[in-house]
């Protein structure tokens, strides 16, 4: 199988994988719906290797991501759906379209004007479509991240005009949420907490569109910073000979403060 080119060397091996008689056993018993969660979590080591900026991890990591892709593929074909070369045409196909500026001589538009249209190309094909729900918001997946789910639904919307003129009318509406969250606290009744809860994220992650900050990645690294300021407060204490439950609340507090001050 060397003598191949890469990619049909690994739609072989994937063939090999998934024979009925010779091939691997665990593969054998993948369905679609059983790949779902593993090409999540591809995905999500994909990004995780572009933040941490290591270019060989990253290289490994396309190279999983595409053996998933493989796979659905190869599911397909067997399914009698689409193969590999279907996918690949389909993306080829789907691109030019989207791309008239060029691939068929058209204005070449602004950054702003391309993500309008291209906004407009998607809408155009889900007009096109299976006569599913054809509204601004169609077509978002449920399965993405929430955070990234809500820009997207946001910067859908934003197209109708729904959407505040600046970044302080968004952190206006922040506080607001706040406030009623706030007032939700005496209730203790935890549907309507979730409820406010959401609403406030919901906001939050508008201020970031607004900014242009990636809201997943800037908590990405708010988790960062608060693992390695922990880990500091934990070997600060120990060198008290102390654990982290033996401290009061005050202490800890000092202790995240110097952690932080420690960082910078």
């Amino acid at each position: 199988m060397t003598d191949k080119f890469p990619a049909q060397r690994l739609l072989e091996i994937m063939r090999r994988l998934r024979d009925p008689q010779a091939g691997c056993p665990w593969d054998r018993e993948q369905t679609l719906g059983s790949l779902a969660p593993y090409t999540l979590e591809e995905a999500y080591e994909v990004v995780d290797a572009v933040q941490r900026h290591d270019l060989e991890a990253l290289r490994e990591e396309l190279g999983d991501l595409l053996f998933q892709i493989v796979f659905f593929a190869r599911i397909g074909e067997e399914l009698g759906a689409f193969d590999f070369d279907a996918v690949a045409a389909g993306i080829a196909d789907k691109l030019v379209r989207r791309h008239p500026h060029v691939f068929a001589g058209a204005a070449v538009p602004g950054a702003g004007e391309h993500a309008q249209a291209w906004e407009a190309h998607k809408a155009a094909e889900r007009r096109r479509g299976s006569g599913a729900d054809t509204g601004r918001l169609a077509g978002v997946p449920l399965g993405l991240p929430a955070l990234i789910r809500a820009v997207k639904l946001q910067d859908r919307a934003a197209l109708d005009g729904f959407d505040w003129p600046r970044v302080e009318r968004v952190l206006d509406k922040v506080m607001e949420e706040i406030q009623e969250l706030r007032e939700e606290l005496a209730a203790a009744d935890h549907d309507r907490l979730t409820h406010e809860v959401g609403d406030v994220l919901m906001a939050v992650t508008n201020v970031a569109r607004h900014l242009n900050v990636d809201p997943e990645a800037a908590l990405h690294g708010a988790n960062r910073r608060f693992e390695r300021r922990y880990a500091r407060m934990e070997a600060l204490i120990a060198e008290q000979g102390r654990a982290m439950r033996e401290a009061s609340l005050d202490e800890l507090e000092q202790l995240w403060q110097r952690a932080k001050a420690d960082e910078s």
